[in-house]
């Protein structure tokens, strides 16, 4: 059983990270918070900044009330701010805002004026510490993920094939192509801690084809592994069958319809994750509530899956599912970054 308790690591693995995110002494930071954030990762976020010398300053939102039908978990997209005009100047005025609200602000309304304004944004997931510090930011996963960025950014498509049976086609022309760093040292820039995510955003209608998830995968919406199969069909972006027995694709199809939103059918990213030091099984360490799952997104050579928002091609909803999968074979125009589930090595 895990305390949620102030210790001297976790506050200086907190400092390495926003020394990572070239926080300077002076800078001012924005520790933005809501009221179900977890208390501990807000008081080490201060702890950490003031022995940097930064000048942090607390803003904390009310959670927001509940307006889905079912519950919302790991979307990226909170709604803590709700709008609030004095709150967003002040992030926008911050040197850097750390983000400490339960879902981020990666996929949030008011993100991109807040960067556009020349702030930028740390995403400290809503993990317990325990977690945090065993994934502290690395500096030489950095050049790696600009690496496998710039890949991307020069393909014109991505396919995904597995034993399994996915076998899946994105154009990457016209997408939103990026990587998560898991620091921010950029005005305007955003990241999130773990980091270690190559990823895009398609454009509209630009992916087609077949997703099996397979026992042992995961779906990290529900913080479960598969245990059968589920395939999912893909035209035009949208998931238009769910195909599998037993309990896990009856989870999948009941979560999918429960929103009656045909945009949570959408696929919102996809991409590959780069971190060494996250692991596939940890999952099973943690009890719910003390993991938001990022971890696993990031897990060296798994195809990451995505349902849900993507702005970029003006689909909103709060139906999401991040699905990472084992033993996929990534390639971008038909030069592999993944194989059977393992960087390849100029990656790794």
């Amino acid at each position: 059983m895990l305390i949620d308790r102030v210790e001297e690591r976790w506050i200086a693995v907190f400092e390495r990270a926003f020394r990572l995110s070239k926080v300077n002494p002076g800078d001012s930071v924005a520790i933005l918070s809501e009221t179900q954030s977890r208390p501990v990762n807000v008081h080490l976020a201060e702890l950490a900044l003031l022995r940097i010398g930064a000048e942090p300053f607390h803003l904390v939102m009310p959670s927001p009330p509940q307006h889905s039908p079912v519950p919302v978990r790991s979307t990226g997209s909170s709604h803590s701010i709700a709008g609030n005009r004095p709150v967003i100047e002040a992030l926008s005025r911050a040197t850097m805002v750390a983000d400490l609200t339960v879902e981020g602000l990666m996929h949030a309304e008011e993100t991109p004026e807040i960067l556009g304004a020349g702030s930028r944004i740390l995403y400290i997931s809503n993990e317990h510490p325990d977690a945090l510090e065993r994934l502290a930011p690395d500096e030489t996963l950095i050049p790696r993920v600009l690496k496998g960025r710039d890949m991307m950014r020069a393909a014109k498509r991505m396919t995904v094939t597995s034993p399994a049976g996915t076998d899946l086609s994105v154009v990457l022309e016209g997408a939103r192509i990026g990587g998560n760093l898991g620091a921010a040292y950029d005005p305007g820039t955003l990241a999130t801690w773990p980091g270690g995510i190559c990823s895009c955003f398609p454009a509209l209608g630009t992916v087609n084809g077949t997703v099996v998830l397979d026992e042992g995968d995961i779906n990290i919406t529900f913080k479960r592994y598969l245990e059968k199969p589920v395939r999912l069909r893909i035209e035009h972006d949208y998931v238009v069958a769910v195909e599998g027995v037993g309990l896990d694709a009856d989870l999948t199809r009941e979560y999918f319809d429960a929103w009656n939103d045909p945009e949570a059918y959408g696929t919102s990213h996809v991409g590959w994750g780069m971190n060494p030091r996250a692991r596939w099984e940890s999952m099973m360490m943690y009890d719910k509530a003390h993991t938001n799952g990022i971890e696993q997104r990031a897990f060296a050579g798994n195809f990451l899956f995505s349902t849900g928002a993507n702005p970029f091609a003006n689909r909103h909803t709060l139906g999401h599912f991040d699905l990472p999968i084992r033993h996929c074979t990534i390639s971008l125009d038909d030069k592999p970054v993944v194989i059977g589930g393992k960087l390849v090595p100029e990656l790794a």
